[in-house]
Formats: C-alpha cells, structure tokens, sequence
C-alpha cells in the first residue's frame, strides 16, 4: 500500500528533474548559438548558419545590428513530454561590437 502511494510521487520527481536537465541543456545550447551568431555577424559573416551549427534542433535566430554592436537572439521550444503536447520557450540573447573593417592586422612575434 505504501509503495502505491509514494511511486507515483517519485515518478513525478523524476520527470521533474528530466524536464530542468533538458530545459539546462537546451539553455546552454542557446546561448552558445547565440555568441556564435553574434561573433559571426560583428566579423560580416552570415550569423545564422553559425548560430545552427551549435544551436538546438528547430531553433530560430534573429540578428538585428545597431549602431556599432550586432545583437543575437536565439529561441528553442522545449517539449519534455512529447512532440505532440504543450511545451515552454527559451531565449537567449548575446551582444557583440562590430569588428572595424580594413584594420591593421597585429604581426605575430
């Protein structure tokens, strides 16, 4: 009778705890397509084939520059219960200074 009362509580728990892993990792997936993206784009290259190369599967990037800085957005949806079923946003954003174009490059020593 006991283990009937506490299983489903302790599978409510693990489910918990597999849905903030996921939203975690996703978070830092995120963030990383989102510096890559930013970085790309403050050099003149294409963003969001950058911010794709490390992003989640199915995230959407958007680049907007302004003035001398580019700024990255990147957004994941995470459905921890299935594809089918509601599931909750994650976004992240990065900023980067555009990078002068024509500067003199630093010779190595």
């Amino acid at each position: 009778m006991e283990l009937a009362v506490s299983l489903p509580a302790l599978m409510l728990m693990v489910l918990t705890a597999l849905t903030a892993v996921t939203a975690v990792r996703t978070q830092i997936q995120c963030l990383d397509a989102a510096r890559e993206a930013a970085r790309a784009a403050a050099r003149g290259e294409p963003a969001v084939p950058a911010a794709s190369r490390v992003g989640p599967p199915g995230a959407a990037t958007v680049v907007a520059h302004r003035g001398d800085t580019v700024a990255a957005s990147v957004r994941a949806t995470v459905r921890p219960l299935g594809p089918r079923l509601p599931g909750f946003d994650i976004t992240v954003s990065a900023v980067a200074l555009v990078e002068p174009v024509g500067a003199p490059s630093v010779p190595d020593e």
